[in-house]
């Protein structure tokens, strides 16, 4: 006999999924509202080249509380190819080699800084997706805007090719942080952990009741 479900759609849970790359956040979401058959909901979502953590929201009172979750710190391990550039600053790009690769010791940008955008990303401009106007070829200026990248630190390097977990804040885009270092793009990126929650907790038959999740948040 298969096992009920507590309502989420009145008590409220957020669920943590372990993103696989290749599908979008939102596919993620989809399947998940109709497995919980729940408004559904995200605290930031990741691009398809992606992943790792997304926490979801089950249920309105969770979706209520979506700035609450968004507004957490995140955590990523980087990887980051030199001596080449990408019109998305990801593998989904069209990759033109330059073979200029930036020498040691690498500036890595910490503190309260300015970012940029990519054009190839889910914000509105005009009231479209950047994207899709970018896919169209209109050149776009994306609007600053300002973030803080808590940590940046270098793990390995090797010839063209280095590591990186980077902490920052909400609404940052890492693939902006790589290509900012010279000639680079971010070949592959996975969020380790949101706030006090981290990816090995990732179990899309758990979800974890609001009351909890808000008190772990309270707690950190």
């Amino acid at each position: 006999m298969p096992r009920s479900r507590p309502n989420f759609a009145e008590t409220g849970a957020i669920l943590l999924v372990d993103k696989p790359a290749g599908i979008t956040s939102h596919d993620v979401v989809a399947r998940q509202r109709r497995r919980y058959d729940a408004k559904t909901g995200h605290a930031g979502t990741l691009d398809p080249f992606a992943t790792g953590l997304l926490i979801l929201l089950l249920g309105r009172p969770a979706t209520h509380e979506q700035s609450r979750f968004m507004a957490l710190r995140k955590t990523y391990r980087a990887s980051a190819r030199f001596g080449a550039v990408s019109t998305t600053g990801d593998p989904d790009g069209e990759i033109t080699e330059t073979g200029v690769v930036p020498t040691e010791p690498l500036e890595l940008p910490r503190g309260e800084l300015r970012q940029r955008p990519p054009a190839f990303s889910a914000i509105r401009v005009a009231g479209e997706r950047a994207y899709r106007r970018a896919r169209r070829g209109e050149r776009l200026k994306m609007p600053e805007r300002l973030v803080t990248v808590h940590r940046f630190e270098l793990l390995a390097r090797s010839a063209d090719r280095a590591e990186f977990e980077i902490e920052c804040s909400s609404g940052t885009y890492v693939r902006s942080l790589i290509a900012e270092l010279g000639d680079a793009y971010c070949e592959r990126l996975r969020r380790t952990r949101i706030g006090p929650f981290a990816v090995e907790e990732a179990d899309e038959e758990r979800p974890i009741a609001l009351a909890e999740a808000r008190g772990r948040v309270e707690a950190r």
